[in-house]
């Protein structure tokens, strides 16, 4: 009589091996991701600045009231139109994205159209490095060896922004960001020894000590 199979945990490819255990599992805060990665706050201000041009626009003309609203309605509908449209894309991304920690590796599930796992062995993580936006939430930035690479456009927004000559695997917007870099730093000691770099490899990150957990920053 064969044995009952496992089945994996969500987020994870296959059933974790005898003697891999679970420390975390989380997703991006999906407001902050609309934020940091989609750029709404920066998109909302852009299309303000276009609206209120256009309405005084249409008053230097003499247009009345009822005009200078026509003039600028249809800046009104494209700007709720596109920021309906990240945010959207931000809930859907955060909806189908699952980090795990284990005891052994780091793993990345993401993809809301065609999903994909990146398996980061603790080995393979050359540094990490915390930036916190001073709302809890933070993203915590891992660089890998030299010769070891991730797809950054198929992993995007999961990567540390404009690195794509060797992309940096992200764990973006998380909540209890100091809670997770801690724990994910205890881990990495465990696994290599020490050997990892924990700690200042983005502008503006916190230090990550190996015992203890890691101090605040504010985001650049």
């Amino acid at each position: 009589m064969s044995a009952p199979r496992v089945r994996p945990l969500r987020g994870l490819p296959e059933a974790l091996p005898v003697g891999e255990r679970l420390l975390w599992q989380g997703a991006p805060d999906w407001r902050a991701l609309s934020r940091r990665a989609f750029h709404t706050r920066k998109v909302a201000v852009y299309f303000a600045i276009l609206i209120a041009w256009r309405a005084v626009i249409a008053m230097d003309d003499g247009q009345s009231v009822t005009g200078v609203i026509g003039a600028a309605l249809p800046l009104v509908v494209l700007a709720l139109g596109a920021l309906g449209l990240l945010n959207l894309f931000a809930w859907l991304s955060a909806r189908a994205t699952v980090y795990t920690i284990t005891t052994r590796r780091l793993v990345i599930h993401c993809g809301i159209a065609l999903p994909m796992t990146v398996n980061l062995p603790f080995r393979m993580i050359h540094a990490a490095g915390l930036k916190s936006f001073g709302d809890g939430k933070g993203d915590i930035v891992l660089a890998l060896p030299k010769g070891q690479r991730v797809a950054y456009l198929q992993l995007w927004p999961h990567v540390r922004p404009w690195r794509m000559r060797q992309p940096e695997p992200m764990l973006r917007c998380i909540p209890d960001s100091a809670e997770v870099a801690a724990l994910l730093v205890r881990s990495l000691a465990v696994a290599t020894g020490g050997q990892a770099n924990i700690g200042g490899i983005m502008s503006g990150a916190a230090e990550l000590p190996a015992h203890s957990p890691p101090r605040a920053s504010a985001a650049a």
